[in-house]
């Protein structure tokens, strides 16, 4: 009897020990996040699902789903297809190679709106109890939002595009190689308490359009209806553990 009393009392040693390690590995949390920059600013709404890794649960990687609004006034996207505004569409090498400006147009949309619902990927590094260092980046998903007029300019001549519409897919594939609108940020972390956590962002924001009605004439006569604009924003976010 003695011993079934001990192989109980080990056993659930050995559950209650097992249920706080697993605890401990992994986290959630829901993130609100707001960033400005050059005639544009977004807002983005995240849920995280996080696994932390090593002895000390420093290193953590997780997925999670993020819906990113963008907005602005009078925006400049210019010639999207990495084969064109690239010395190099090499996936991976694209993200070092030159920039051929001399193909570059660009498409002013008066008044951009986009909103995407992407996946994304999110990896982090504790300094400490109450500060880390993390990382996101969206992986793929779908851009809606608002039709807007704008200016296209190529070769000093432009032309007026009625309804420039987001681009509806996105997919990260490197630089600019990419489609759509992608959401990535660096941040630092500031753990206030158990559940409440804030966070100082520089964001890296591509968001792309795409013309109806007119294109433009690239080298070779290829045709181009995709544009595209990179933002390098600036903000604070607030998350809530769960």
């Amino acid at each position: 009897m003695k011993r079934i009393l001990l192989s109980l009392a080990f056993a659930i040693i050995a559950v209650t020990v097992n249920a706080q390690v697993n605890a401990a590995k992994k986290s959630s949390w829901i993130d609100l996040a707001a960033t400005a920059g050059n005639s544009q600013g977004s807002i983005a709404a995240s849920y995280v699902y996080s696994l932390n890794f090593g002895a000390r649960r420093k290193l953590s990687a997780g997925l999670g789903a993020r819906f990113t609004t963008m907005f602005g006034k009078k925006v400049d996207f210019t010639t999207a297809p990495a084969r064109l505004a690239r010395t190099n569409a090499t996936p991976f090498l694209v993200v070092f190679a030159g920039q051929k400006t001399s193909n570059w147009d660009t498409l002013t949309v008066q008044r951009p709106l986009v909103t995407t619902i992407n996946l994304a990927a999110n990896l982090g590094y504790k300094l400490s109890s109450n500060w880390s260092l993390l990382f996101n980046i969206d992986l793929v998903g779908l851009s809606f939002g608002r039709g807007s007029a704008g200016i296209l300019t190529s070769n000093g001549v432009t032309r007026t595009e009625p309804v420039a519409k987001p681009t509806r897919v996105n997919a990260l594939l490197t630089g600019d190689l990419d489609y759509g609108t992608l959401n990535s940020e660096f941040s630092v972390k500031y753990r206030f308490n158990d559940k409440w956590s804030g966070r100082a962002v520089y964001q890296f924001l591509f968001t792309e359009y795409t013309t109806t009605t007119i294109s433009q004439t690239a080298p070779g006569g290829i045709s181009v209806s995709r544009f595209r604009n990179k933002a390098n924003n600036f903000g604070l976010a607030i998350a809530y553990e769960l």
